[in-house]
């Protein structure tokens, strides 16, 4: 089994603790492939639109942006974490997701996607720990995947790991271990339900390329819709059961 996992920080606290606690589940058997944020993800998207118009490959942050993408794309489960800055997730990870808009689903988005699992696992103080994981909620549901859990805790009144009382500190554990095992026991070899939004969202998104592409065959994102068989009677989440 892989995994990718996706620190929205580099600092080892409370999120990075908690990240441990859910990987151990995995640890005997699984290749665990972690990137920390900011040192090994892209820097901020400049808005040059040039994975937008013509070829993600000419991004300014293409190498790492690119390497990325492997291993989300190889990975059997997707586990991304952060704590709440303010409300949001960390400015690292926003700048990484901002980097795949051309794989959300008015571009174009990659079949893999559609039948990915996911966990966001966010920690807050006392507020903004779901509002984080929409962050990366968003960007997940619009690249395809259905499958996202969200195990999110607040800390009320510690932020510091190891000032946290045991008591709270257990039922952290034991809420992560109860998520990792039910993930653990899933058959990756069988792709994640496709779920009425994401397909919702396809549908949309195909009206929409069908209609640039009569007007413009030679439209960048309507050439990868159609050379995918989407325009058609093709569907992304049926392709990766074949």
């Amino acid at each position: 089994m892989k995994i990718t996992v996706i620190n929205g920080t580099e600092k080892r606290g409370v999120t990075y603790r908690m990240k441990e606690i859910f990987l151990e589940e995995f640890r005997d058997n699984s290749k665990i492939t972690e990137y920390y944020l900011p040192k090994d993800g892209p820097g901020f998207c400049i808005g040059c639109t040039a994975c937008f118009r013509n070829d993600q490959k000419r991004c300014k942050d293409a190498e790492k942006v690119q390497k990325i993408e492997k291993s989300l794309l190889e990975a059997d489960l997707l586990v991304f974490t952060s704590p709440a800055y303010v409300f949001h997730t960390t400015g690292a990870m926003k700048a990484m997701l901002d980097h795949f808009g051309y794989r959300w689903m008015p571009h174009r988005p990659a079949k893999e996607m559609f039948g990915k699992r996911a966990v966001i696992i966010t920690q807050c103080l006392g507020a903004g720990g779901r509002s984080t994981a929409k962050d990366i909620k968003d960007s997940l549901s619009w690249w395809g995947i259905s499958d996202i859990k969200v195990v999110s805790f607040k800390l009320m009144s510690e932020i510091d790991w190891d000032k946290i009382e045991d008591k709270r500190k257990a039922s952290f554990q034991k809420k992560l271990s109860s998520v990792a095992r039910k993930m653990h026991a899933i058959n990756y070899d069988k792709p994640a339900h496709t779920n009425v939004m994401v397909k919702t969202k396809f549908y949309m998104v195909r009206m929409l390329q069908t209609s640039l592409g009569k007007k413009n065959p030679e439209y960048t994102d309507f050439k990868y819709w159609n050379e995918n068989g989407w325009i058609g009677k093709v569907r992304p989440w049926k392709q990766i059961k074949d």
